[in-house]
């Protein structure tokens, strides 16, 4: 027999010993894998803190009356998303989206100051009214969302910010530990960079494509870690089956004995199953040696 046949049959062999070990030890392997997947889903529906991720559009380009510059201005526009990227996770906008994030207010309508009623002097000394006196009147203010205290730092890990090649949109991230939170920390990023971009660079046009929705749920993912669980379970509960068959010195084959060991074969003594209401005593001993004596 050939080296390369003689390794092929040791192949074959230890594939079917291995197949043999899985029938053997099938149901241990469903457990190992049933239960480290129940595991996994445990840790990650009830242990693991959920994130939730909330995003928003955005558009930045230069208004021009010049159509011959507008595709000049156009691609400038492109080339600049970098910089945009870069001033949108600044500390001068997240500075001021923090604290609008702790009073996340917006001005409807401005405060109408009080003024005094106007009258006219008549030729003969009387007075007549010409303009009504105006009560004073605050400022409308419309609540965007619910108070939150987040940090700049906190902005700064919370935020993320990705482009698209040879767009001017791009779109601002935010996650959290709550949908509205995540919401509410988008949002209030776009907004503070509309308001602030036109006072660091030379943009008159910023639009908020599309506010942001209430987050998602990006973390964590829960049938992929139970699958992880699962696959954990099946890899473990082989390792340790071939292991034990590894360590077992028990020779199985006459092969082993003949070939590795350099050992003869001089017979093999059958199992003998015995009753199990049979016992040996030594009357029973007696009586067989007596009844041989007679024959």
């Amino acid at each position: 027999m050939s080296a390369e046949q003689q390794n092929n049959e040791e192949v074959t062999i230890d594939l079917r010993r291995l197949f043999i070990l899985i029938r053997k030890h099938i149901i241990s392997i469903l457990i190992w894998m049933i239960g480290l997947g129940l595991i996994a889903y445990g840790v990650s529906e009830y242990v693991l803190v959920p994130k939730y991720t909330a995003s928003t559009q955005l558009l930045v380009n230069r208004k021009t009356a010049d159509a011959n510059q507008a595709y000049t201005n156009q691609q400038a526009d492109i080339n600049a998303v970098t910089t945009y990227k870069d001033i949108i996770t600044s500390n001068v906008i997240l500075k001021g989206a923090s604290k609008y994030l702790a009073n996340p207010v917006t001005l409807v309508k401005k405060a109408t100051p009080a003024k005094k009623a106007v009258y006219k002097t008549n030729d003969d000394g009387t007075r007549t009214l010409v303009k009504k006196a105006v009560k004073a009147k605050p400022a409308v203010y419309k609540r965007e969302s619910k108070s939150y205290s987040v940090s700049p730092s906190e902005l700064a890990s919370a935020v993320s910010v990705t482009t698209t090649t040879s767009s001017q949109v791009f779109t601002l991230s935010a996650t959290a530990e709550t949908p509205a939170k995540a919401q509410a920390i988008a949002n209030a990023v776009a907004k503070e960079f509309k308001e602030q971009i036109p006072k660091i660079m030379d943009v008159n046009n910023v639009t908020i494509v599309a506010e942001a929705p209430k987050g998602t749920k990006t973390f964590p993912k829960v049938k992929m870690i139970t699958a992880v669980g699962v696959l954990a379970g099946l890899v473990i509960s082989l390792l340790i089956i071939i292991i034990k068959d590894l360590s077992d010195t028990t020779v199985r084959e006459d092969s082993f004995m003949t070939n590795e060991l350099g050992l003869t074969n001089l017979g093999e003594i059958a199992s003998i199953t015995m009753p199990k209401d049979w016992t040996f005593t030594a009357k029973t001993a007696e009586k067989r040696s007596s009844s041989r004596r007679r024959v």
